[in-house]
């Protein structure tokens, strides 16, 4: 599970809570099931005009992936290229007995690529459009989370109106004995849950999701940009040293790998 992702929520949820508990102790007064419903509701019924079933099908899936630890694979495979180049220089039959001892999939299809005879051209020119074309599914599916974000608050303010209608017709319709204040109050708080809900959604968990996946694929793409390029310096059988700080520098420095670390 990804830490900062449930601090982020709990924090975020707590604060408001916190700042409810501080104005009063009826918290009854912000839960409203027919708000939930027309936010809820009318964002993923809007999501469902403006994508393909499947794809919003998914969004459950993509927003799941913010709640899981981002791995850290950089520096293991810095150094399991610069560790590869040395077998890489005797030629692709040596290469191929090691490949097996590669777990990263995309590592290991540019290796074969290598050890069939691909060109550097063309091997570069075959991962790069991997790249390319991963990010536009993933982008797409994001697009998704992104649209119920922008969404959430407008349906918001449709309950807000729906609300305000049933509150002023109430009022319209009402004995005049009444307390015309009281009514008034109540039906424009009730009215007003609705875009407190649409607010929450959008942003402490729609468009932050969003945000946190757009990082992700940024750092998949990086560290596929650096797995082409330990593949082509795999390919001109450069030395390891030379792969080694090649690869560096798509390391920040404190992370960068040194000659002593190499030999442990």
């Amino acid at each position: 599970m990804d830490f900062a992702t449930i601090l982020g929520i709990f924090m975020g949820l707590g604060l408001i809570f916190y700042g409810i508990t501080l104005l009063t102790q009826d918290y009854q007064m912000f839960w409203s099931l027919p708000s939930l419903a027309i936010v809820l509701g009318g964002s993923l019924a809007a999501t469902l005009i403006a994508f393909p079933l499947h794809e919003v099908g998914r969004v459950f899936k993509v927003i799941g992936i913010v709640f899981r630890k981002e791995r850290r694979d950089m520096q293991i495979l810095v150094r399991q290229i610069a560790e590869l180049a040395a077998f890489a220089r005797r030629g692709p039959t040596e290469l191929e007995k090691h490949i097996e001892e590669v777990r990263h999939p995309f590592l290991k299809d540019g290796i074969q690529l290598v050890i069939d005879g691909y060109s550097d051209v063309d091997i570069r020119e075959i991962l790069t459009s991997r790249i390319v074309n991963r990010e536009q599914r993933e982008k797409g599916e994001v697009n998704v989370v992104k649209t119920m974000g922008k969404l959430s608050p407008a349906f918001g303010m449709i309950g807000t109106l729906i609300g305000l209608v049933v509150m002023l017709y109430g009022m319209s319709v009402s004995d005049a004995s009444g307390d015309m204040a009281a009514q008034l109050g109540k039906g424009m708080g009730a009215a007003i849950v609705t875009t407190f809900y649409g607010a929450i959604l959008a942003n402490l968990f729609f468009n932050p999701a969003a945000a946190k996946i757009d990082s992700r694929i940024q750092k998949a793409s990086m560290l596929q940009l650096m797995l082409i390029e330990g593949v082509c310096l795999l390919y001109h059988r450069k030395h390891p040293l030379i792969v080694r700080e090649k690869l560096n520098s798509f390391l920040p420095p404190r992370d960068w790998i040194r000659e002593e670390e190499r030999k442990e």
